[in-house]
């Protein structure tokens, strides 16, 4: 390296040295890729060329055995079957500084966008075509080949994540690697390692690709599909998309997490819980001081025995967007302070808890108010064999994917594929749940059957004794086309939340007027029973989680009251006694949500939740006692 390229390598490391350690590429390289980032250099072709594998004939052949092995192969199917082998004539030595090489990515996308940049980018559609060996002979990309690339799409991207930005900045990166990158095929005894890298000064990203151990001429160039597990059953299930297999034999029963589980959320949360206190007795005329950082907050609660205060160490009540860590100081030294928050709330806010504590409720199916949920990352084999059996008996075989903790549909997707499902495991955290195939739908005179979602605010008084209030006002969100059960990456179809999508339009309908518009379409069914089976569910949900202590269930701290917002929609389902029913499905609880609307419709909607919450008064506040 030049003597300016040296006084480089510092300055790379600075920037890149964390992300390299992290996927295990040995220093000895780093100078080198250093240089090949810098002056792009692409010199893989210097040492490796694909091969085409012939496929055996299969009348030549004639044994039933082989026919199998073939159909396992990585390219299943009637494409071709290639490899990457070292072509140098002096191999290749992993000692050897420059033995690491630069593959470029093909495509770029998020998931959201891949059928529009399939049909809108020039060669695009044709490129991958070729590379995934789908016949494609047109010049007008046609919805067939779409549809065929989106399936086969996932035996070839790879993903990454952006540390830094927006919520919708961090949403999950796929690429496919150049055709180079992505011939190189699987094998649990890899010869190579690959890492996606984010070359920060020209801000994009490339795979590195180095050796594991020395390599002759006409080596093959394999990595591991399924790199750093080492469970075999795990190991099985990430492999399924390119060596199908059944997973049957595993009993997809899935009960609730051990307490270990729950012990280490905390201790990742890094949440302290506190010590026991007495409940605080104030004056009954008191004056309540509020230290908030929520503007909703400061321009709506007009209740006049409240009054803001910029000093968070002479408030009596903390009312903080941000999640309170430090519990235990807080019931040491100030007991008497209330706040809206509770410790291990997170127990209800973050989707794959809720789903293990709802377990309490409804066994190892769960309850029947939410999607049988799976979490990817501790129940994939569990899934697996659920999804397979349902596939067998021809049950319908829909999934939302969504990961444990974002909102507003961000990084969500429904899916009926196995393989698009098992490699979204990769990208994020997520659960998998059921996507509600047969929702009740909602007439609209502009557009027909749409789905809508309902939410409601809940607040919580407090754990032992278990005090539950409803708000009485309910919000609605509505699709913005009718409903069938395609087109799955259509948002405006299958989401309800638009309120955030740029240039979508928002239908609102005021929860008055929906009624009676509601049992105008569904006479059999008045809103006041389809809402009472609205808050048992409601009711159920919180007695599982307040039936253990903490950190198994929320902690009864008497300081601690809370909002939440729940979101549910409606599907049709049978009771038992064979009756069509309309069955609520919890989809999530959200924390500290946006009250942007109820303010705007009901004035006094922070009055009513501090009076009842703070003060213990709930006459003429708007809410209903459920629990």
């Amino acid at each position: 390296m030049s003597a300016d390229g040296e006084e480089d390598l510092p300055a790379f490391v600075a920037l890149h040295g964390a992300a390299l350690r992290a996927s295990g590429v040995p220093a000895r390289y780093w100078e080198s890729l250093c240089r090949k980032l810098r002056g792009e250099v692409f010199d893989a072709g210097d040492y490796f060329g694909i091969m085409q594998v012939e496929e055996v004939d299969e009348e030549e052949e004639g044994d039933e055995e082989m026919e199998e092995e073939l159909k396992k192969k990585p390219n299943p199917g009637n494409e071709p079957c290639f490899k990457v082998i070292v072509t140098n004539e002096n191999g290749l030595q992993a000692s050897n500084p420059n033995s690491i090489f630069l593959i470029d990515h093909a495509w770029t996308y998020r998931v959201e966008h891949a059928r529009q940049q399939l049909l809108h980018v020039p060669g695009l559609l044709h490129r991958m075509t070729n590379l995934m060996g789908i016949d494609f002979h047109g010049e007008i990309p046609d919805e067939g080949s779409i549809e065929q690339v989106l399936q086969e799409m996932w035996k070839y991207n790879q993903t990454y994540q952006l540390s830094q930005g927006t919520a919708e900045e961090k949403v999950p990166v796929w690429y496919i690697m150049d055709e180079f990158g992505s011939r190189i095929q699987h094998s649990d005894q890899p010869s190579f390692a690959t890492a996606p890298l984010f070359y920060m000064p020209q801000q994009i990203a490339y795979t590195v690709l180095w050796p594991l151990r020395d390599l002759e001429t006409g080596d093959e160039v394999t990595r591991d599909y399924a790199y750093g597990e080492t469970d075999r059953l795990i190991r099985k299930c990430v492999l399924l998309p390119w060596v199908p297999s059944e997973v049957l034999d595993v009993n997809c029963f899935t009960p609730e997490p051990s307490d270990e589980h729950y012990q280490a959320i905390l201790a990742e949360n890094k949440e302290k819980l506190p010590m026991a206190i007495n409940p605080p007795v104030y004056d009954k005329d008191k004056v309540f001081k509020v230290f908030t950082d929520i503007q909703q907050v400061l321009n709506n609660l007009t209740h006049p025995r409240f009054v803001f205060t910029d000093n968070e160490g002479e408030a009596d009540i903390l009312y903080n967007f941000s999640h309170f860590k430090d519990y235990r100081k807080l019931s040491e030294e100030r007991p008497e302070v209330m706040l809206n928050q509770f410790p291990c709330e997170n127990l209800l806010t973050v989707k794959d808890c809720l789903a293990s504590i709802s377990r309490r409720a409804g066994g190892p199916d769960g309850p029947r108010w939410l999607p049988r949920t799976f979490n990817l990352q501790t129940e994939l084999p569990q899934f697996i064999s659920y999804f397979q059996q349902r596939d067998r008996r021809g049950e319908d075989n829909h999934w939302i994917c969504k990961p444990w903790n974002l909102a507003r549909s961000l990084d969500t997707h429904i899916t009926n594929s196995l393989n698009n499902i098992i490699r979204h495991r990769e990208s994020s955290p997520k659960v998998v749940c059921k996507y509600i195939e047969n929702p009740v739908l909602f007439h609209r005179e502009d557009v027909g059957m749409v789905k809508f979602d309902i939410r409601y605010v809940v607040l919580l008084r407090s754990i032992k004794p278990l005090k539950l209030y409803i708000y009485d006002v309910f919000w609605l969100r509505f699709s913005n086309r009718a409903f069938s059960l395609d087109d799955l990456d259509d948002y405006e179809k299958h989401f309800t939340v638009m309120n955030y999508a740029p240039g979508v339009a928002l239908k609102q309908v005021h929860c008055e007027e929906f009624i009676p518009l509601f049992e105008k379409q569904y006479p059999e069914y008045p809103w006041t029973t389809v809402q009472a089976d609205i808050f048992k569910a409601f009711a159920e949900l919180f007695q599982a989680a307040s039936a253990k202590p903490a950190p198994l269930g929320i902690c009864d701290y008497p300081s601690s009251r809370a909002i939440y917002a729940i979101d549910l929609m409606l599907k049709w389902d049978t009771s038992r006694d064979g009756k069509r029913i309309m069955q609520p499905q919890i989809l999530e609880v959200n924390f500290n949500p946006d009250c942007d609307r109820a303010c705007k419709y009901h004035p006094t909607f922070f009055n009513d939740v501090f009076s009842t919450l703070f003060l213990d008064e709930t006459d003429g506040c708007h809410v209903t006692c459920i629990v």
